[in-house]
């Protein structure tokens, strides 16, 4: 570990201290260091913007409620993911059971919400190709099984190392990696379907 990593760890470390003898600024700094990175990964798990900001609300709310029993064997970002990922996780079986109930989606006629839906600040500065790629990629990986899903969304959008994964999903490592391999390998799959599809209509 550098040394800025290093501090950054231990001015971490003292936020959560403070936070958990009762410093509500403590807490709300907290927040402003993982909100958007966790709110990032609960879009792209249920890829609807009001549910995201739902489950990051209720994870911080959640994560301020079990705050004394953090112990910091875990780091609390890893901590903090685990309980957002179990949420999404959690929202997503729901979700599921619903629609096997009843047909009718979040649109009311079975389709997801479209990519350029999400809150992407940096959509703007990118071009019409980019977006374009940005937004296939996003729907190919709406299609992957949950398991395979956050698993890249941990390791490619959230660039965390195979350990940090294994922690926060409680998997082992070799299960982190084909998870992450098998992912990749499916999102390829789909896209080539889908640009052969494209060039072919």
């Amino acid at each position: 570990m550098n040394r800025s990593a290093g501090d950054n760890a231990a001015a971490e470390a003292e936020l959560v201290r403070s936070a958990q003898a009762g410093d509500h600024d403590a807490f709300a700094a907290l927040v402003a260091r993982y909100q958007d990175r966790i709110f990032n990964t609960c879009f792209r798990m249920c890829h609807n913007h009001a549910d995201a900001l739902d489950l990051t609300q209720t994870a911080f709310l959640k994560a301020l409620e079990a705050l004394p029993r953090f112990d910091a064997r875990a780091r609390f970002y890893t901590w903090l993911f685990r309980i957002a990922v179990n949420l999404t996780l959690s929202h997503r079986r729901q979700q599921k059971r619903r629609h096997t109930a009843s047909l009718d989606a979040v649109h009311g006629d079975g389709r997801m919400p479209e990519p350029a839906a999400r809150p992407d600040a940096a959509a703007q500065r990118r071009g019409p190709e980019q977006e374009e790629l940005r937004g296939r990629v996003e729907h190919a990986l709406a299609q992957l099984d949950d398991e395979f899903r956050i698993a890249v969304v941990l390791k490619d959008v959230e660039d965390m190392d195979y350990a940090t994964i294994g922690e926060i999903l409680e998997v082992p490592l070799g299960t982190v990696k084909s998870r992450i391999y098998r992912g990749r390998m499916l999102l390829r799959q789909l896209l080539s379907a889908e640009k052969v599809h494209l060039e072919t209509a």
